[in-house]
């Protein structure tokens, strides 16, 4: 029994994503070939190390676009809950190809600076300020929606740390040409490869959490249990599961006692002023309650089912 608080976006929103990472596909195709061909004519490893990136950004857009269409279709008979959970496990795929991306980049790099190489500077520059053209325009098509979805942060930040990359590599390509310093492409490599990892391992985790059912960070579940237990006739609140399904929808499960045997026109008056409770005060949406009298089981807030 229950209630949901609906924040779906609208489809004109869901469709302007999936033509924003589709554009941002199509710059990536085109900055990758040109990377990989740069790369080796140059002998630059940060500019085929960038390129790498660059087609991970495609893998990666390419699933959060997949995600996206998926997350559009509706609920079945065999998907009671559609598609809801594929960004977020968009989002996981694409957290964890940051991190390897960044893994091998730093082999890379290690083996580079045991041999350098002397590079064709003036081919990464012009390159690497064409990556930053391009990517810094996808990073704009996406940068709204990263804030209030998992699948386009995920994209955002690929595209982000690869612009960020870019700017490395320009950097090192003017070192390069004008000092002769031919050690700083793999040590703007190795910065790379690291910051990464940082960028990865929040999202990561996050998405991580949400896959497992764990209970949003934000939601006490000890003061919503006081508060629901402070609402006349409900004596005890337990058997309690709070999950976060995506980015929109946060579910609220629990057994409740009551003090007397309530008819259920009753426990519907009962179950509004809960679901209204949940929702304006810890922005719970989905409500489902299990309404219980004098029945005999454990009456802790946590059960392991």
């Amino acid at each position: 029994m229950g209630h949901s608080h609906s924040h779906s976006h609208s489809h004109s929103h869901g469709d302007l994503r999936g033509r924003n990472l589709i554009i941002s596909i199509l710059l990536n195709i085109v900055i990758t070939v040109a990377q990989v061909i740069g790369g080796l004519l140059s002998g630059s490893l940060s500019l085929l190390s960038d390129a790498l990136h660059n087609f991970s950004d495609v893998i990666s857009l390419i699933v959060s676009y997949i995600a996206n269409r998926l997350s559009k279709q509706e609920a079945s008979l065999k998907k009671t809950f559609g598609y809801k959970r594929a960004e977020i496990l968009a989002a996981f795929i694409n957290a964890a190809t940051l991190i390897i991306v960044a893994i091998l980049l730093i082999v890379e790099a290690v083996e580079r600076f045991q041999n350098p190489q002397e590079i064709e500077s003036d081919l990464v520059i012009w390159l690497s300020f064409i990556a930053i053209l391009g990517n810094g325009f996808s990073v704009l098509l996406l940068k709204k929606d990263s804030k209030s979805n998992m699948n386009m942060k995920s994209a955002y930040l690929h595209l982000l740390t690869d612009m960020m990359a870019s700017v490395a590599v320009l950097i090192g390509g003017l070192v390069m040409k004008y000092y002769q310093l031919f050690w700083v492409d793999s040590a703007l490599t190795l910065a790379i490869a690291l910051y990464l990892i940082f960028m990865g391992y929040d999202l990561l985790k996050n998405s991580f959490k949400v896959l497992m059912l764990f209970t949003p960070d934000e939601i006490p579940i000890k003061d919503i249990v006081m508060e629901i237990q402070q609402i006349e006739a409900i004596k005890n609140v337990h058997h309690v599961h709070i999950w976060q399904l995506n980015e929109e929808e946060i579910h609220f499960e629990a057994h409740i006692d009551f003090e007397v045997d309530i008819n259920l026109s009753q426990f519907d008056v009962i179950l509004h002023e809960i679901e209204e409770l949940v929702f304006h005060n810890f922005g719970i949406n989905h409500v489902n309650i299990q309404p219980e009298f004098g029945k005999c089981d454990v009456k802790d807030v946590i059960v392991q089912d």
